[in-house]
């Protein structure tokens, strides 16, 4: 029978939800505790759990499971002898920040995202990864590529089109949307519309800061994306993005959004005050939900608190599975919505900072 968990990567382990046969959600058990886990993920392609842990002084650690419980380290993505980040600064993994299945029609292939830019492709289920030369070696990287919260550069969203899965989308901060048609060998910005305000230019097609970037499953060419800078959304597949922030807020700033996965209106978003101010809009605890493609916003309030709130919630910390929406916080609080967010329960206020939310049916 198959099971419904939730995955919290948090600072000091990963920490699993699973569903009871009353429709409850009951905690399970922490793995890697004390250890900062930067993304726990579940591959439905080959019924295998990944768990990237940032090690800080002791490295980027990479760990694969079978059943959530006993893990294999494997050897995490390397940069080659030689490759640099800028001219003079050595590359090697500092976070590794992004994870995607290869495609339902290539069991085994995975993508890794990491600081300081490179992607990563296996093709034997991690036994062994390569740098994706073709984004690697693009001609603006060094020279057009910057670290925004981070040192360095870094992909944190991969999105592989279930329809063609040579043709994926990845999000780099800082550097902006690029995409790929022909699995990785050639790669392209997909920026016009964005503004970077930070920029001497702001709309620059190289050197914007998306947050994260979604899209509808069942119209990829709908594709949502929480910008530094606001929030966007593309009907083109990104060739042209409009701003559909609120301009008086509260969604507005932010790092995550979930995009529906066969609504091409609907999308969520979890807004903080500002880049100078990463709080909860008004101290008070809201996710923000679009019906009508961004042209509104409704603040979803019930069962969230309303007082003295100093939460945000991170990039991968919002995940959606049907009507159930989950999302953790850098305070420790996790929330779960089984009605599309209309209405929500606590899951946890004891929480670690969460990093990331994962929703995962295993067999």
């Amino acid at each position: 029978m198959a099971q419904n968990l939730l995955l919290f990567g948090t600072r000091k382990g990963l920490v699993t939800y699973h569903q009871k046969n009353n429709g409850n959600w009951e905690y399970r058990d922490t793995q890697f505790l004390g250890a900062p886990v930067s993304i726990a993920s579940y591959d439905q392609n080959t019924g295998t759990y990944w768990a990237f842990l940032d090690h800080g002084h002791w490295g980027c650690k990479l760990h694969r499971s079978k059943d959530g419980k006993n893990w294999e380290e494997l050897e995490a993505p390397k940069y080659p002898e030689g490759e640099e980040i800028k001219e003079g600064i050595p590359a090697s993994t500092k976070l590794l920040w992004a994870f995607s299945n290869g495609g339902s029609d290539r069991p085994g292939t995975v993508y890794i995202g990491t600081e300081p830019g490179g992607l990563f492709k296996s093709t034997d289920n991690g036994d062994s990864f390569e740098l994706v030369r073709g984004l690697w070696d693009h001609p603006s990287r060094k020279t057009q590529w910057f670290g925004g919260g981070r040192d360095h550069p870094g992909i944190h969203s991969i999105l592989v089109d279930p329809k063609d899965s040579d043709h994926i989308y990845i999000g780099i901060s800082c550097a902006g949307v690029f995409e790929t048609l022909d699995g990785g060998a050639n790669w392209h910005p997909m920026n016009h519309g964005l503004q970077a305000e930070f920029l001497p230019d702001p709309s620059s097609e190289i050197g914007q800061d998306p947050h994260l970037v979604d899209w509808c499953k069942a119209n990829p060419k709908v594709m949502w994306q929480q910008n530094h800078c606001g929030i966007y959304r593309t009907v083109d597949g990104g060739a042209n993005w409009a701003d559909i922030s609120q301009p008086e807020g509260p969604a507005n700033f932010g790092f995550a959004i979930a995009a529906h996965e066969t609504d091409p209106e609907v999308a969520w978003v979890v807004p903080g005050v500002s880049d100078e101010m990463r709080v909860a809009v008004d101290n008070a605890l809201c996710v923000c939900r679009t019906e009508d493609g961004g042209k509104t916003w409704k603040a979803l309030r019930k069962g969230l608190p309303q007082s003295a709130v100093f939460d945000i919630t991170y990039r991968h910390a919002l995940a959606l599975q049907g009507e159930k929406l989950a999302f953790g916080t850098t305070t420790g609080n996790a929330y779960m919505s089984m009605n599309n967010g209309d209405s929500w329960q606590t899951l946890n206020t004891n929480l670690p900072m969460v990093h990331s939310v994962e929703f995962a049916v295993v067999d």
